[in-house]
């Protein structure tokens, strides 16, 4: 299923344009929970949505703190562990579930 473009942002990793977003959808995240995540897919041939989940708490008040915000360097992070993992973005298919949270985003994006 693709993502609506509207609401999504833009990032380049590695050559190849992707979209992604935080979302509050049961599918990406459990923010009930209290967790943060995002989804991401392929920007010009959209096909197996990625659904990363941080393991990061997430606050559920108005304003949230940096800490509770997904950045792009994690984004980057997140698109390169699914590829090295098998997650082919062009490909049709169920959704690609990846945890990060035993991971650190390399500082380097």
């Amino acid at each position: 299923m693709a993502l609506a473009k509207k609401g999504t942002r833009r990032i380049v990793v590695d050559g190849a344009e992707y979209r992604w977003h935080a979302s509050r959808r049961h599918l990406c995240c459990d923010y009930e929970g209290g967790t943060l995540g995002y989804v991401a897919e392929d920007a010009n041939r959209p096909g197996t949505t990625l659904v990363v989940e941080t393991g990061r708490r997430a606050r559920l008040e108005p304003d949230p703190t940096p800490t509770d915000l997904v950045l792009p360097r994690e984004v980057a992070h997140g698109i390169r562990t699914a590829r090295a993992q098998g997650w082919n973005p062009t490909a049709n298919g169920s959704p690609f579930m990846l945890s990060l949270s035993a991971t650190e985003p390399d500082q380097g994006s």
